[in-house]
């Protein structure tokens, strides 16, 4: 399932709705993107990336995205998880729109028959998320708005998956 939604989502309500009925379900992986309060504008080292980080305020960011291209890409970022592992079931629920520190983005879930599966999938889905997905931020900061440019550390987490020929079809 893939929604694009302005409104907040309940995770918990998400999460039984993925995996009711379903007995076939014996692990099921999530994770949830939420508005941090930084900003990078000075360079220190991250060590999630390697990347340098500038730390600043952030007071509310703004995603913006493409209707119809958004939600076609993130259905075929979700089939290719499905032909790799062998899913039971997934949840995309990504928001757009201006989101506060604090409040969620992005709720990305996969249930399958083992627990491997439910854990590579759900993190092969948000790292393609984050580098095919048609999304663009915009920071508010003290000292007004900002971009956010494309991380390279996100894209070296998504090449680890192998070929993204898929993506372009």
């Amino acid at each position: 399932m893939i929604r694009v939604q302005r409104e907040d989502f309940e995770i918990g309500a998400e999460l039984d709705a993925l995996t009711r009925d379903n007995p076939g379900v014996g692990g099921l992986c999530s994770f949830v993107g939420l508005v941090r309060d930084l900003h990078p504008d000075a360079r220190t080292p991250d060590s999630e990336s390697g990347e340098g980080r500038v730390h600043g305020e952030v007071r509310a960011m703004t995603l913006e995205h493409y209707p119809g291209m958004t939600e076609k890409m993130l259905r075929r970022i979700d089939a290719e998880a499905h032909r790799r592992w062998p899913l039971e079931a997934s949840l995309v629920i990504h928001r757009y729109g201006r989101m506060e520190p604090g409040e969620r983005i992005v709720l990305v879930a996969t249930a399958s028959a083992h627990r491997q599966a439910a854990f590579e999938s759900c993190q092969f889905l948000i790292d393609w998320l984050k580098t095919k997905a048609p999304f663009w931020k915009l920071e508010e900061t003290p000292d007004g708005g900002c971009w956010v440019d494309a991380r390279v550390g996100d894209d070296a987490a998504a090449a680890r998956w192998g070929r993204d020929d898929w993506a372009a079809e």
